[in-house]
């Protein structure tokens, strides 16, 4: 397999770190708007050693690319020959590198969907334009091309998806309510706030309405932040407080597994909560440019942007970081005519994916499930044409590769 990687920032890191220790791949080009970052993670790999595949020189090199570029990246993908496309950028350029993989007659694989739009007039009730909508208005295209379109595949949504799945297949009989629960305990020395993931993204979901899925009812939505609840999360986390966010899995997750209902709840905490909203009330959420004074005149500058760079890139803070971080997905439901509640979960220790990987926990347990996936892919052991969610394939076989990979998940029952 021959892989167009997309984004060189921490996610992208560390796919690289992890991509070089797997054989399943013959190529991967790391492209990135700033050339200097792609070198640097293209570098480390090398300055690494020897992969399982061969000298990390001739596996992995680095490029330029405007993301935004819908012909640049067609054109890069097809005189790389390359097979697949992973995007690991923030949203906004999910749908130019969408259409370049179909054009380009790709594979493709994100993390996170096309934007969403609030209803105009009714946004806390009902949905406007749906995470993923743009996507999917593609279907009919992707499938006739014969390429698999593989959305939705981080950790969250992504594994949270697949351990749906396998809810689903193996561990109930029926479900009253898929909820995804994801908590932290991580600190950051040295920063009153300073976002493990990206602040763009961060913004995005949080402070967009909630939506929620209910059988007979389908998409609707809540004001932010609504329904709080604590959620005891496992391995030493504990009792976190979790809210209403907006959240790919709850988009995709009815479309191929039955639930009653389906909901994504964030531990954000009361601090974090506070600093969003006041992020919103001044309007430095808004990703539309406004007009400032510059040394030379007039310049136009999207205020989400100026907040991104105020504040550190998470990519560095693993050296500040300690804690851990859960992503999971709790279900309730009947097995054999009794109740049963489950959380299927997997947890990182900062300290450890910074020993092992030199990628911070966040980050890492982002990266970790795409290179899963398309080893996957590339083996045949997931196949299929069109676009499709992680819950639409078998979920054992993503769940034991992901321990080979030395990264296991768990499960407890509530």
């Amino acid at each position: 397999m021959r892989i167009l990687l997309i984004g060189a920032g921490g996610v992208g890191t560390a796919i690289t770190r992890i991509a070089a220790r797997r054989g399943f791949f013959e190529r991967m080009v790391v492209a990135d708007y700033d050339q200097a970052r792609a070198e640097a993670a293209v570098a480390a790999v090398a300055s690494a050693g020897t992969g399982s595949g061969g000298p990390e020189e001739a596996r992995f090199a680095a490029a330029r690319i405007d993301a935004s570029d819908e012909a640049a990246v067609t054109e890069l993908l097809r005189r790389e020959r390359c097979d697949a496309l992973l995007n690991a950028t923030d949203p906004r350029f999910v749908m130019p590198l969408f259409r370049a993989s179909l054009a380009a007659g790709a594979h493709y694989l994100d993390m996170a969907m096309s934007l969403s739009h609030p209803h105009p007039e009714r946004p806390y009730e009902e949905c406007g334009v749906k995470l993923g909508d743009e996507q999917f208005s593609l279907a009919d295209d992707w499938e006739k091309s014969g390429r698999l379109a593989l959305v939705g595949m981080g950790v969250e949504p992504g594994l949270s998806d697949v351990f749906a799945r396998y809810a689903a297949d193996e561990l109930f009989d029926s479900i009253e309510e898929v909820g995804i629960r994801d908590g932290a305990n991580l600190t950051v020395e040295g920063y009153h706030f300073a976002p493990s993931f990206s602040i763009w993204t961060t913004i995005e979901e949080c402070l967009n309405p909630p939506v929620v899925f209910e059988a007979g009812r389908g998409w609707f939505t809540t004001p932010p932040f609504s329904e709080p609840e604590v959620f005891d999360f496992p391995e030493g986390i504990g009792p976190v407080e979790c809210v209403n966010v907006e959240h790919e899995e709850v988009l995709l997750i009815p479309r191929w597994v039955e639930a009653n209902r389906v909901t994504f709840k964030y531990g954000l905490g009361t601090d974090f909560i506070n600093t969003l909203q006041v992020l919103h009330q001044v309007g430095l959420d808004k990703t539309d440019p406004v007009t400032v004074k510059g040394p030379e005149g007039p310049v136009q500058v999207s205020p989400r942007d100026v907040v991104a760079a105020c504040l550190p890139d998470p990519a560095t803070l693993g050296d500040r970081m300690r804690g851990k971080t859960c992503a999971g997905t709790w279900v309730k439901g009947t097995k054999d005519g009794r109740p049963r509640e489950v959380y299927l979960y997997h947890v990182v220790d900062n300290e450890w994916s910074m020993k092992e990987y030199g990628s911070q926990a966040v980050v890492w347990q982002t990266a970790v499930n795409p290179v899963v996936a398309l080893e996957l892919v590339a083996t045949d052991a997931w196949s299929g044409r069109g676009i499709l969610g992680p819950e639409a394939f078998d979920a054992r076989p993503f769940l034991d590769l992901l321990e080979e990979y030395g990264s296991p998940w768990g499960m407890r029952e509530q």
